[in-house]
């Protein structure tokens, strides 16, 4: 039985909730499960020290402060009654946050968007590619 539903969004990229979120917020009311809309703000460029030296130290909270109350709007635009629905937000790589954040809630499935791949996706990975062969759970990908 489906306990616990990951919908991995990006708060700044409509196209990876557009179908993904309502397709997730459907399937958990179906079924009765607790919805986590988790969004992940990428941390990797900070650490690089010519970048670093420019940015102030609290840059990184301030943007995780942000979309997590951009993703608080979203989520309220979005849910429907009937549909137990907690926002979450982490910092850090996309795929092993997710990954992470999966196994710390013990969820049952993963949804998320598909964008069409580009030359990068091909030599490097995307991360929904990562997410789907890592997982320890089910993953819906939801095409645009």
């Amino acid at each position: 039985m489906t306990k616990n539903i990951v919908s991995l969004i990006d708060v700044d990229d409509e196209n990876s909730w557009r179908k993904a979120l309502p397709a997730a917020i459907d399937y958990a009311k179906h079924i009765g499960a607790r919805l986590h809309v988790l969004s992940i703000v990428p941390d990797g460029m900070f650490r690089m020290s010519v970048v670093a030296q420019i940015i102030p130290e609290d840059y990184e909270t301030r943007l995780a402060d942000e979309a997590r109350e951009r993703l608080a709007a979203l989520v309220r635009e979005q849910a429907v009654e009937g549909i137990d629905v907690e926002p979450a937000v982490r910092l850090g790589s996309v795929y092993k946050e997710a990954l992470n954040f999966a196994r710390d809630i013990g969820a049952d499935l993963i949804v998320m968007g598909a964008h069409k791949p580009g030359m990068a996706d091909y030599l490097l990975g995307s991360n929904a590619s990562q997410i789907v062969r890592h997982a320890k759970c089910s993953v819906w990908v939801v095409r645009e």
